[in-house]
């Protein structure tokens, strides 16, 4: 069964908007796992404009679901994850002012860094995912490079989905398949919502997570985060 990973960066942002520490991170991250997330995603920045490196360890003691720390792994970054070891670490090629994702990694070109920093990651015991386009030849890559799982940068499903869903999907099926073959695990991300996550998962039902975060807790300000977790739970079982 697909897995959900509350990406709690937002809370963090409106959080930082006011100072102080109100919504704590810590006990917005405790809640989602009391109301059923599967996992806790959050993604520092070097600007630190929402998760601090400071809330990641402070993250780590407490959790008892999955952690999964994305970012681009350069060397702040790098140390920061070696210091924590989640079970997981998400590969994102994010430039240092990206005001959020948009864009896999080219696994070709990149092949050489990819396979150092993911045996790096490997030897302290922790699974990476690289954030890769529905691009069969980078999930294979992706494979080449060592890694774990792929996670499927899925904002172009997203913003197809409304006018043309089977269309929408059709590159991510190819891309999953390829991730299969390649025997490894599969992760999807970036804009999924109530509106789109359950089409997704009936295509693609061997996908382990999904990390959600901007639509999840937006939609929360309406439900309330405990039957908003369960509605996305709902979405994909």
């Amino acid at each position: 069964m697909t897995k959900l990973s509350v990406n709690i960066n937002k809370v963090a942002t409106i959080r930082n908007a006011r100072g102080g520490n109100i919504p704590n991170v810590c006990n917005i991250a405790l809640d989602c796992e009391k109301f059923g997330a599967d996992g806790i995603t959050v993604h520092p920045r070097p600007d630190q404009r929402h998760i601090r490196y400071a809330d990641v360890y402070d993250l780590k003691p407490i959790l008892t679901t999955e952690f999964n720390i994305e970012g681009n792994p350069n060397a702040e970054f790098t140390k920061l994850v070696l210091a924590i070891k989640p079970q997981q670490v998400t590969l994102v090629p994010d430039a240092h002012d990206a005001i959020t994702s948009d864009a896999g990694w080219d696994t070709v070109r990149n092949i050489d860094f990819l396979s150092s920093i993911t045996e790096e990651f490997q030897q302290a015991g922790i699974r990476v995912s690289i954030f890769v386009d529905a691009d069969p030849k980078m999930v294979e890559y992706a494979a080449k490079a060592g890694a774990d799982r792929v996670e499927l940068y899925t904002e172009p499903y997203a913003t197809l989905y409304p006018t043309n869903k089977e269309k929408a999907i059709l590159p991510f099926i190819e891309a999953a398949k390829m991730a299969k073959n390649c025997g490894m695990g599969l992760n999807a991300g970036h804009d999924l919502s109530l509106e789109n996550l359950e089409y997704l998962i009936q295509n693609i039902p061997w996908i382990n997570e999904v990390s959600i975060g901007h639509a999840l807790i937006a939609d929360a300000l309406y439900l309330g985060l405990e039957k908003t977790i369960q509605a996305y739970k709902k979405q994909i079982q």
